[in-house]
């Protein structure tokens, strides 16, 4: 904490001009207020700014007996001296805002015999940035003297805040303002922009008699902002003067509006002429990224070798347009994206200068590539290793299957977080090393850091996996106290009940989410009435879900198909099978062809499910040739039973299903030296009876 008292012998210079945000208002306005607060009573704070702090370049604060200066158009003199006390009790509260005790801050305040008009600000300030402005506005009316300070506060916390009425009202301040200064009108204009509302922030604009670039800044981000591009530009090229951070609010503007090339030519048509070398270097580096960002990385390469690079003891003409870090980040992130690892690696490989984004990049895009070798060899280099660098080596390990090396990493990790442990959670549930989930789940409980949604669903999902209700339930609890549940951890509550046979809970959970479904709600819920024989209510949840126009998936008509084979509805199923394609656009993968040989084939018309498979337009699965052998079964067509086994036989060689289940077919009907001849098969193919089992219980706490 930096404390401005007389005895301190400093020249402290505040360089404001990079923040040109909307957000930066607030911090801006919060910064001034400290240097109010912290000045003692031994130096003369003669001068504060009626120009916003985010167009002045700078604020200097000298030694004792000189005086603070903030360079502005536009200053007045607020006071030659506090009072001591009165300047402690400033910085206490500042220091308890700053902290969060926002209540505690309130309770000095309320204490305080004598109070300045930086006491009232600091306190207002405290209510602003808390999104408190009715307590705010409170404190506002009731102060006895206000300076310009005073009223922009205010009207920053209501424009901070969202809804028509918060933005009128910080227009009726403005228009009782006794004096404005370029805050108060940039504010305004900044407001209305946000706000969507440009005619109105255009009005403000053209009102100004005297306007600064920063004025002219944020009305060139308002039009951006709401995707006026043509006139953006037409203003900017009206400039009567630009500063070095003009070209990137409008380069930044158009990248985000998607016009790349109109941002090239404009960085082309006017950066040479830019003062700022470090912001026209931004702006490069800004479009290096968003070509990179539409896969555009050729374009990006082109951007990023005009960009001058620094090579050894020559100086340049333009000393400070060269090549930074970031612009060798940029361009290495845009080849990772692109899925060129190795293009990204040659441009790693000569950097002079790496930070640890840099490492982390590249390590990622291994990872990415699921080249581990390369990404644990990079690792093992890098200087500084951080915890993102950490946890994008043990996530990689986890995906690919590789739980000892993620285990060992995670283990030797120095610092773990939250995303760490879900790394390491999450791999164990797709791997699906489910007791491993719950013990890390349990560790991590020990460790005091609290789950989040991401975790919560991993552990959900195993307990759909393991048909784990009563755990489910737990995890449940824990959800309704830990977190607020969005789509799709709602979405893993309904399928975590649905598997367990839960429906109730799972159409309770569904009722509840009203218009926050997604797709994927709708075919957990379809897929649970299904899965269980709850065949029409399926299909009522499916008719309804196209009535509210909600857009089937492969995933749903799966869970429908399904539900017609389970319910005998047979024509029924062939309609909603020709609907994929006609109706919706989707074509039937061979998961759909199995269930339609499923529908047909339990209803006896075995000829017709030869059909289907004969004109697939993809080899049948052992799905499809296990539908057909298990209606063989129930309709005692044993010819037909050999040729579908004799395809499993050779998808699956090593399962004993089909031998077994056409040795018994053969025998029903007493054709014994058919079965023989299976029995011989199997032992010649050294094929195994498989012992059965049953899961049922085993995870149910």
């Amino acid at each position: 904490m930096h404390k401005c008292s007389g005895a301190l012998k400093f020249r402290y210079v505040w360089t404001l001009e990079k923040s040109r945000s909307q957000g930066s208002i607030l911090r801006d306005l919060r910064l001034f207020s400290w240097i109010q607060s912290c000045w003692s009573h031994d130096n003369k704070f003669t001068h504060y700014t009626e120009t916003p702090f985010h167009t002045a370049p700078y604020v200097i604060a000298q030694e004792s007996g000189q005086k603070i200066r903030y360079h502005s158009t536009l200053s007045r003199k607020i006071y030659d001296a506090q009072p001591n006390e009165v300047c402690k009790a400033n910085r206490n509260i500042t220091n308890l805002i700053r902290n969060g005790r926002l209540g505690d801050a309130r309770g000095l305040f309320d204490k305080l015999t004598h109070r300045n008009t930086v006491t009232w600000n600091s306190m207002i300030s405290g209510y602003v940035q808390n999104r408190e402005i009715v307590k705010a506005r409170h404190l506002f009316d009731e102060m006895p003297q206000r300076d310009v300070f005073s009223w922009n506060l205010v009207i920053s916390g209501y424009l901070a805040c969202k809804g028509n009425g918060y933005l009128e009202e910080g227009r009726k301040l403005f228009d009782e303002m006794p004096e404005r200064d370029y805050v108060s009108w940039n504010t305004m204009i900044s407001g209305y922009a946000k706000a969507g509302k440009m005619g109105e922030a255009v009005e403000i604009f053209e009102c100004m008699d005297d306007k600064n670039v920063v004025s002219w800044n944020a009305v060139i981000s308002g039009f951006l902002r709401n995707r006026d591009v043509k006139t953006a530009v037409e203003y900017f090229k009206k400039m009567p003067e630009r500063d070095s951070a003009s070209l990137g609010v409008l380069v930044s503007g158009l990248i985000q509006n998607g016009e790349l090339d109109e941002a090239e030519h404009v960085l082309y048509e006017f950066g040479e002429g830019s003062d700022g070398k470090e912001d026209l270097v931004h702006a490069y580096n800004t479009l290096i990224a968003g070509y990179g960002q539409k896969g555009r990385v050729d374009d990006a390469r082109r951007l990023f070798d005009k960009v001058p690079c620094c090579s050894g003891q020559r100086i340049s003409r333009n000393k400070r347009f060269e090549r930074n870090v970031v612009s060798w980040n940029s361009m290495i992130m845009a080849y990772i994206k692109a899925g060129d690892v190795v293009s990204a690696r040659e441009l790693f490989d000569q950097m002079t200068e790496r930070d640890t984004f840099s490492w982390n990049t590249m390590v990622c895009g291994y990872v990415h590539a699921s080249n581990m070798d390369e990404a644990s060899d990079l690792f093992s280099k890098m200087p500084n290793p951080d915890v993102l660098s950490w946890n994008s080596i043990i996530s990689g390990y986890a995906q690919t299957g590789n739980l000892e090396l993620a285990h060992d990493y995670f283990e030797r990790m120095p610092h773990k977080n939250r995303v760490s442990w879900n790394s390491m959670i999450s791999g164990c549930e797709r791997n699906a090393d489910y007791e491993g989930a719950i013990k890390l789940f349990s560790e991590m409980q020990q460790a005091g850091e609290k789950p989040d949604r991401h975790t919560l669903s991993s552990l959900l999902s195993v307990c759909a996996e393991t048909v784990a209700l009563f755990l489910g339930m737990q995890i449940h609890q824990l959800v309704t106290k830990t977190v607020i549940p969005d789509i799709p951890l709602n979405n893993s509550l309904i399928t975590m009940y649905a598997r367990c046979g839960a429906i109730h809970e799972a159409r309770t959970i569904f009722e509840r989410m009203k218009f926050q479904k997604d797709v994927i709600s709708w075919n957990a819920m379809v897929g649970g009435y299904a899965s269980h024989g709850f065949a029409f209510e399926a299909l009522e949840l499916f008719e309804l879900m196209k009535r509210l126009k909600v857009r089937p998936t492969r995933i749903t008509f799966i869970s429908v198909l399904n539900a017609c084979a389970h319910a005998g509805l047979v024509e029924q199923g062939r309609l909603y099978f020709k609907s994929m394609d006609s109706e919706f656009g989707i074509i039937p993968e061979v998961e759909h062809f199995a269930s339609l040989v499923d529908i047909v084939g339990r209803h006896g018309q075995l000829e017709e499910a030869m059909k289907v498979i004969n004109t697939m337009p993809v080899e049948p699965d052992k799905a499809v040739w296990g539908a057909v052998l298990g209606a063989c079964r129930v309709h005692n067509n044993v010819e037909l039973a050999r040729i579908a086994a004799e395809a499993l036989m050779c998808l699956e060689p090593e399962s004993s299903g089909p031998y077994v289940l056409l040795y018994n077919m053969y025998a029903d009907v007493g054709r014994w030296d058919d079965a023989n001849e299976i029995r011989m098969l199997m032992e010649t193919n050294n094929i195994r009876k498989e012992a059965a089992y049953s899961t049922v219980g085993s995870t149910s706490s």
